[in-house]
């Protein structure tokens, strides 16, 4: 029976000091996120960790986190780091009624990550540690108020044998109270961080774009094909593909904002803001835009008329001149307001194509999500070589001095967009009925054009397909092929001809370096009319 009540006792104690160690946890969680509100949200410690864990995550496991979840990734990066704290948190309480010291360092230690890992960011400063630290000393300071409520002197007259020295009751109370003040502390964080935000809002929301000056030409007829499960010729806002490496999408306030031209070759550096910007002949283009981390097939690819300045004007009036005129910077270094780097071929952008600093995407202004107030569109370039969003600064310098962010971490230095198609229907094991079916997809090579795509069955001949009509060589193309498909299992393969007349390689190759290749395929299982194919 002593043994039975013994192991009680350690169980119950075990379990009071994960309670302790989760408790302590969230008060320390929560005055993190007040302190973040001051600083700001990027210095949060769960946003922190889980920008250096993105910063230090291997290029495979990246991709095919970016293949398997897509924009979610990031949701279950921040869940995967919640769990990770609650298991530490845990282990930190059952350590604590153990050995009180060990147990509140092992909570200190952990805002102490936290801190380092907020150091550790792009464009980081001492202030960013704040949050973290503010977070580690509350959690190790609630920690410790919890840990001699459970384990303290025995009150008088109380009952020999038991493990809490509080009684049940009182020590729920306390835990109750704590929580409820986390809680109470972590909203508050939450909403001044939203009144951080509220001037970004407002600022986004009472931008009018001006007219263009040089209006992009409407859509022509026959660009949409309006074929049942192709996508759309412009891409909705809503529905643009989202790639990078933002756990918290900056809001930057448009009022306040500025960007800074400067660097090599730069003998006017120029300094503006955003209504100066504005107050410059605007350019409206239709561009495709693809992430290089678009496997074939894939995602990852969308159409938009953009708004915006040609940056090849910005950097003639700083003085810059390309390579091929003599110029000492062949790298033009886009900087991020979180502090993404992205480095792009002063030559490419200043070669006559419509790069932009855009302001407007679909007729708004930028999203927040798409780099409001102001981002970089390159037509012809891989994103991560031209698209920088919450732009605030271009250094001019040279591919051999510096490395922007992904080339650090294996990708190639240049990345012009690969010519790709793919079929957006029928999808992937559908079971279409035997009898005339539409293959249909798009194809892009920015820069290029298209010129002719084609699709085969069952790698037998190929056969053109149709093309919609063609809204300049920086977008995408509509294609259909109507498809007399007999009964019986089957598989398309599509591959397009750019404009110089380069035919698509069907040779399959990774992402990495500098954009995947190969054809697109898709099986499909075409049911009888008059019976069930097996």
């Amino acid at each position: 029976m002593t043994r039975v009540k013994a192991d009680q006792g350690r169980r119950r104690r075990i379990l009071g000091g994960a309670v302790c160690g989760l408790v302590a946890a969230c008060a320390g969680l929560a005055l993190a996120e007040l302190a973040s509100a001051a600083v700001r949200p990027e210095s949060s410690p769960i946003t922190a960790v889980g920008g250096a864990v993105v910063d230090r995550t291997p290029v495979g496991v990246k991709e095919w986190a970016i293949r398997e979840f897509g924009t979610a990734d990031k949701l279950l990066l921040a869940l995967g780091i919640t769990v990770v704290l609650g298991a530490v948190a845990a282990l930190a309480g059952v350590l604590a009624v153990r050995h009180l010291p060990a147990g509140i360092a092992l909570a200190g230690g952990f805002g102490l990550v936290g801190a380092l890992a907020a150091l550790s960011r792009p464009e980081a400063t001492w202030r960013d540690a704040l949050p973290s630290l503010v977070g580690g000393l509350a959690a190790a300071g609630v920690l410790y108020l919890l840990v001699r409520a459970l384990t303290g002197p025995r009150p008088v007259g109380a009952p020999p044998g038991g493990a809490w020295s509080m009684d049940r009751r009182g020590f729920g109370r306390l835990v109750a109270a704590t929580l409820a003040a986390s809680a109470g502390i972590g909203y508050a964080g939450r909403r001044l961080g939203a009144y951080g935000s509220a001037g970004a809002t407002a600022s986004r929301a009472d931008l009018v774009l001006p007219e263009p000056a040089v209006p992009a030409p409407p859509v022509p007829p026959g660009a949409d094909l309006r074929v049942p499960g192709i996508s759309r010729f412009i891409t909705p806002n809503r529905d643009f593909y989202r790639v990078d490496t933002a756990l918290v999408v900056p809001r930057v306030d448009a009022d306040t904002w500025r960007l800074r031209i400067h660097g090599d070759g730069v003998s006017h550096p120029l300094e503006f803001g955003l209504r100066d910007l504005l107050a410059r002949p605007l350019v409206e283009h239709d561009i495709t835009l693809c992430c290089v981390s678009n496997e074939v097939g894939g995602p990852y690819a969308g159409n938009a008329r953009w708004l915006g300045v040609r940056l090849a004007d910005l950097l003639r009036e700083a003085g810059v001149r390309p390579p091929s005129q003599g110029g000492p910077a062949d790298q033009l270094v886009a900087r991020s307001v979180d502090g993404m780097t992205i480095g792009s071929p002063v030559e490419t952008v200043m070669d006559g194509r419509d790069a932009l600093l855009a302001v407007g995407m679909n007729g708004e202004p930028l999203p927040f999500a798409h780099g409001f107030p102001v981002r970089m569109v390159v037509p012809g370039l891989y994103g991560y070589v031209s698209a920088c969003k919450w732009l605030r600064e271009l250094q001019l310098t040279t591919f051999a001095a510096y490395d922007a962010y992904w080339v650090r971490r294996s990708w190639a230095q240049q990345a012009p967009v690969k010519t790709q198609s793919r079929i957006d229907t029928p999808r992937p094991s559908a079971e279409p009925e035997e009898g005339r079916v539409a293959v249909a997809g798009v194809a892009w090579a920015q820069h290029r054009g298209i010129s002719r795509v084609e699709v085969r069955v069952d790698a037998g001949p190929w056969h053109e397909a149709r093309l919609g009509a063609a809204d300049g060589n920086d977008t995408w193309r509509q294609w259909v092929w109507e498809w007399e498909a007999a009964p019986g299992r089957h598989t398309l393969e599509v591959r397009a001809t750019d404009g110089t007349g380069a035919v698509q390689t069907g040779v399959r190759t990774g992402t990495v370096p500098d954009g995947a290749t190969g054809w697109h395929s898709v099986s499909v299982r075409v049911r009888s009319r008059n019976r069930t194919t097996p």
